[in-house]
């Protein structure tokens, strides 16, 4: 028999300690008799962001904005007519705000998604008789709650008359409902005569108001505690034992709360029923491996890179689960993501993911990163959306994270997870990998927030870097610290195989009349839309070489592959109008007949595409005014070794590189090293390698093609597993108290 939970969240099921919590979940899992419905005053994306708590149940079905809103737990679709309905005569959201603005008591809530409703903060004394007849002249009604909240609501609105509703829609009795609440917006809950709680912990007025009715349990419990007490006594868990008292009592664990309220992130307690299944290793990244295009899921174009190289991993055994971000389009995907690999997504609303990744990290942090200080803007809202971010997914991390487990974190994008999560689960072991360069700590220092980052960068038990220099610059921004990460350099390589056999396909292609034949030498760049790849500087740099080299005039076609990057970022576009402002400027000066010497392509290629201009470049431009390591440079030496080149002829492809490319470090022996900040450098060196002869470029490749080595991602991402897992940090004596009383103990590891 079908038995249904109608469960207010915040304060009820959100709300008691860790213990019951953890144990309402394993109860409703070994009962699916019962089903969960919510009912709550919060929006449909405030709930799909409480949905990435792992101790939340999953609904059927969710009423939501205080009875507004109706729809399907499963995909979020409306339930209609049911809500419909419940919005007859709803005059619209502006005509109410209009109507009330002459109550200057109200304080709109500006932070809250609404549907069908108008929420306000409201102090006691100003909920007035003339208030409520405003409310009432407009067709609405209205619920105030905890002495604080006012909604206005559709005058059939209420989660009482929505679950009234649903409940005739999908045939179910009364005395097969149990509701659960704790606040006056609850009450029309209370009243329809099914089985009911109250849970410990609940506002008075609501206790008031139903003292003397006999279908009302009043639990001894908090939040979930109280709502496993109430199943037990109606005997829908009939296997269940009793609870008994809680290990750990008074360890309240708020739910996550509206965009800018940072949850209390959550794991279960070792050894429970519910942690049993949770995994060794959790590799946390905020990119999942695919995205939804609008009619299909991508994955990426490149073979390489972290996506590629995780997903590698996964496939080739890494054992444990990958956590990452679940925002925009891709939340919306009508189709779950076709693959194999153990993802375990992190909800995330499209307001805090674009305050997160397009404002905190893309504004605010990655032009630090880039030694780029000055274009650095801090925004106090966006940085409250990165730390809200970062709580969820420490908070997600902890609840998928077996007891001892390693954890993997990737990027400046999770900076402040290491220090939350020494707080939540000091068994864990913690490492990061930093696929950007790392600034020095004086470029580190001129961040508003470098010190809330660098007591959690503290946290870490191992840092990973593709360079000693980057690596000496975290030490040395961590410097004083008496326990310190313990830092290791592996540099990144690539999927040298599938590079290569693709190259040996399209080999044979490069004459076909689909490709836009380069006119003479043609010199290549492949990069995103960043200033950092010092697009601009190129041009310039191309613009001062023609005027040097008049021989080169007609002969030189510069290719910059280009794509612009995702939308919603902003932080490029001063970069995009002025590099397209300088390729229509240096192609107008020395344009001849059907030559220009700028191909500017302000789009994607594909993995295929892209390894055809690898083939036919004479040169791979890579001028990077800071880069992690650099693909690109790797790709394109795979690509030109993986065939045979004649003795005869103009020889294989030169590279290029910049000498603040991490690359640098392993293929500068046999590349042309250059200086982007210098024009004259950028042009002189790109004239070198024009000018080269077949005999050194082919000595070159070579060497570059040894350096490349053949080590696979896979390999490479085990190896940094192992490290973190058998780290060994610093332990001197002097300030370790500075180091308990900032990142929390240290505890004794499960494994070393």
């Amino acid at each position: 028999m079908s038995r249904i939970l109608v469960t207010d969240l915040d304060g009820t099921l959100l709300g008691g300690t860790q213990h019951d919590r953890t144990r309402l979940l394993d109860a409703l899992a070994r009962h699916p008799e019962v089903t969960t419905v919510f009912a709550t005053g919060r929006g449909p994306s405030s709930i799909r962001e409480v949905l990435g708590d792992p101790l939340v149940p999953r609904p059927r079905w969710i009423i939501a904005d205080v009875g507004a809103t109706v729809v399907d737990g499963t995909d979020f679709s409306p339930v209609d007519p049911v809500q419909e309905q419940l919005r007859a005569g709803w005059p619209g959201h502006d005509l109410v705000r209009a109507a009330l603005h002459r109550f200057p008591a109200l304080a709109y809530q500006h932070g809250v998604v609404q549907h069908g409703r108008c929420s306000y903060h409201l102090a006691p004394d100003g909920l007035t008789d003339e208030l409520t007849a405003a409310v009432e002249a407009l067709g609405c009604t209205w619920v105030y709650s905890a002495d604080r909240y006012f909604d206005v609501l559709p005058q059939n609105a209420s989660k009482g008359n929505a679950l009234r509703a649903l409940a005739a829609k999908l045939g179910w009795r009364p005395e097969h409902i149990l509701v659960a609440g704790d606040s006056l917006n609850d009450l029309s809950l209370f009243r329809l005569g099914t089985h009911a709680v109250v849970v410990a912990g609940a506002e008075p007025a609501l206790l008031a108001t139903l003292a003397e009715d006999p279908l009302v349990h009043r639990a001894d419990r908090a939040g979930a505690g109280g709502i496993h007490t109430a199943l037990r006594k109606l005997g829908w868990l009939s296997s269940d034992p009793d609870p008994g008292p809680d290990p750990n009592p008074g360890a309240q664990h708020p739910a996550p709360g509206s965009r800018h309220r940072i949850p209390a992130p959550r794991h279960p307690a070792p050894g429970s029923r519910h942690g049993a299944g949770r995994h060794s290793l959790v590799v946390a990244y905020h990119r999942p491996p695919l995205h939804w295009n609008g009619e299909r899921w991508q994955p990426p174009r490149s073979p390489n890179g972290i996506l590629p190289t995780l997903g590698s991993a996964f496939a080739d055994g890494l054992p444990g689960i990958w956590v990452a971000a679940l925002t925009g389009r891709d939340r919306l995907a009508p189709h779950p993501q076709p693959t194999a690999l153990p993802l375990s997504p992190v909800p995330l609303d499209t307001a805090v993911w674009d305050g997160y990744f397009h404002r905190a990290c893309k504004e605010t942090l990655w032009p630090v990163l880039m030694s780029e200080p000055d274009r650095s803007v801090h925004d106090e809202r966006a940085w409250a959306d990165y730390r809200a971010v970062n709580a969820r997914f420490a908070g997600h991390i902890s609840g998928q994270a077996a007891p001892g487990a390693t954890v993997w974190l990737h990027d400046y994008n999770l900076w402040l997870v290491p220090g939350l999560l020494r707080r939540l689960r000091p068994d864990l072991r913690t490492g990061i990998f930093h696929h950007t360069p790392f600034p020095s700590p004086e470029v580190f220092a001129t961040l508003p927030v470098a010190d809330e980052l660098r007591r959690s960068l503290g946290c870490l038990d191992w840092a990973g870097f593709h360079t000693e220099d980057f690596a000496e610059r975290f030490r040395r921004t961590l410097a004083g610290r008496s326990d310190p990460p313990q830092t290791a350099v592996h540099p990144l390589g690539i999927d040298r195989p599938a590079v290569e056999e693709l190259a040996r396909l399209r080999a044979p292609l490069l004459r076909s009349p689909h490709r836009r034949p380069a006119t003479g030498r043609l010199v290549l760049s492949v990069e995103r839309l960043d200033y950092a790849k010092a697009p601009i500087q190129k041009v310039d740099a191309i613009d001062h070489l023609l005027a040097l080299r008049p021989d080169l005039r007609g002969r030189l076609t510069f290719r910059l592959v280009c794509p612009p990057p995702e939308p919603g970022i902003t932080a490029y576009d001063t970069t995009r109008h002025h590099l397209e402002h300088r390729v229509a400027a240096v192609n107008a000066a020395w344009r001849s007949g059907n030559w220009q010497p700028v191909d500017y392509l302000p789009r994607g290629l594909s993995a295929a595409e892209v390894v055809d201009e690898y083939l036919a470049a004479d040169v791979l431009w890579v001028t990077s005014l800071q880069d992690g390591m650099n693909l690109t440079a790797k790709e394109f030496t795979a690509a030109q070794a993986a065939l045979p080149h004649p003795r005869t002829g103009p020889g294989p492809g030169v590279l290029v590189l910049s000498r603040h490319a991490g690359a640098a470090t392993e293929l500068g022996p046999a590349a042309l090293l250059t200086d982007p900040r210098s024009r004259d450098d950028l042009s002189t060196v790109l004239a070198r390698a024009l000018d080269l002869g077949p005999a050194e470029r082919r000595a070159r490749m070579d060497r570059l093609s040894r350096l490349l080595g053949h080590e696979r991602p896979a390999d490479w991402a085990a190896r940094i597993v192992h490290g973190i897992r058998t780290c060994a940090p610093g332990t001197a004596a002097p300030t370790a108290r500075l180091r308990r009383s900032v990142c929390g103990p240290r505890p004794v590891r499960a494994f070393s």
